[in-house]
C-alpha cells in the first residue's frame, strides 16, 4: 500500500484467494533486520544509501491498523518534515506466521523501490508488477500478491441506527450523521432524501 500526503494504496483484502490460517500468536519480529536481508535479496541493495541506512523506515502499527496489512506512505507531516516510511499492521501480522509478514513487507518494500529508486508515478503498475514476478520466481519461501489474502478480525457494532419512518433497525461500527433510511425515502420522498427519515442513532448493548 502506497500513501502520498495522506493517501495511500497497498494490501487489501481479496474474496478469491483461500485464506491463510492464523498460527498461534508468536512475538513480533523485528522489521529492520528483514527488510536489510530482503533489500539484499530482491532490490540489489537499492533501497539503503551508501553506508547502508535504510532509505525508508520501517516500524510496526501501533494497533489501530486494522483493514489493511501494510502501507508505504511518503509525503510530508504537519511540521513539514519529510516522510518516507513502511508501516505492517500488527493486529493483521502478529497471528500469522512470518510468510505473511515477509510478503507483506516486499510488497510494501516494491512500493517504496517505485518511487525512491525508479522515481515512477504508479501505484501497481508495470514497474511494479514486473518486479513482483521477478521476486516470486525467485524463491518459495512467500508470495508477493496485489492483494493479500489474510483473515480481517471483525469488529462489532458500537451503534445501532434506527428508523423513525418504518423502524428498521441497522448495526454500524461509526455513526453516520445525515444517513437516511432509503427504503422510506423511496416509498414516501421519490426516492430523494428527507429528515424524517433520517437514522436514529442509540450505543450497541455491550
Amino acid at each position: 500500500m502506497q500513501r502520498s500526503a495522506g493517501s495511500s494504496t497497498g494490501l487489501v483484502i481479496s474474496a478469491r484467494l483461500p485464506p491463510l490460517q492464523p498460527a498461534l500468536s508468536v512475538p513480533l519480529v523485528p522489521l529492520l533486520p528483514l527488510f536489510h536481508r530482503l533489500n539484499r535479496e530482491h532490490f540489489a541493495g537499492e533501497l539503503a544509501d551508501g553506508d547502508g541506512q535504510a532509505l525508508v523506515a520501517v516500524r510496526w502499527s501501533d494497533g489501530r491498523m486494522r483493514r489493511s496489512a501494510g502501507l508505504y506512505r511518503f509525503g510530508r507531516d504537519r511540521q513539514g518534515q519529510p516522510i518516507s516510511e513502511i508501516v505492517l499492521s500488527r493486529p493483521l501480522l502478529e497471528p500469522l506466521p512470518q510468510e505473511a509478514t515477509l510478503s507483506t513487507l516486499c510488497h510494501e518494500m516494491i512500493h517504496a523501490w517505485v518511487h525512491r529508486v525508479v522515481r515512477a508515478d504508479e501505484v501497481h503498475g508495470p514497474h511494479f508488477r514486473s518486479r513482483m514476478a521477478a521476486i516470486n520466481a525467485s524463491q518459495q519461501e512467500f508470495e508477493v500478491s496485489v492483494r493479500h489474502r489474510f483473515p480481517v478480525p471483525s469488529e462489532p457494532a458500537r451503534w445501532i441506527a434506527s428508523c423513525p419512518s418504518c423502524g428498521l433497525e441497522s448495526p454500524y461500527r461509526r455513526r453516520r450523521p445525515g444517513v437516511a433510511c432509503r427504503l422510506c425515502c423511496e416509498r414516501f420522498h421519490g426516492g430523494r432524501w428527507h429528515a424524517s427519515c433520517q437514522l436514529v442513532f442509540t450505543p450497541a448493548a455491550a
